[in-house]
């Protein structure tokens, strides 16, 4: 049982990274689509975003930086 408890707990400490690092990508985003829209709050803006996949932010992160390969040059 000690081993599926480490188990869970590494699983556990990857996500909240996973979730972490997310949050980062999408605060940068909201960043620079803020600063190029002043008046407009953050909060707005980030919920515009994340509007399409509000369940997780896995499905969040696949959403919004999906489109980015999809874009042609």
């Amino acid at each position: 049982m000690a081993m599926k408890q480490q188990r869970t707990a590494r699983l556990e400490d990857r996500i909240e990274e996973l979730r972490a690092e997310i949050d980062d990508i999408i605060d940068a985003r909201v960043a620079a689509i803020s600063s190029e829209n002043p008046g407009v709050p953050g909060g707005v803006i980030r919920n515009l975003l994340t509007a399409r996949a509000p369940s997780c932010r896995c499905a969040q992160y696949i959403e919004l930086c999906g489109k980015e390969s999809k874009v042609p040059d």
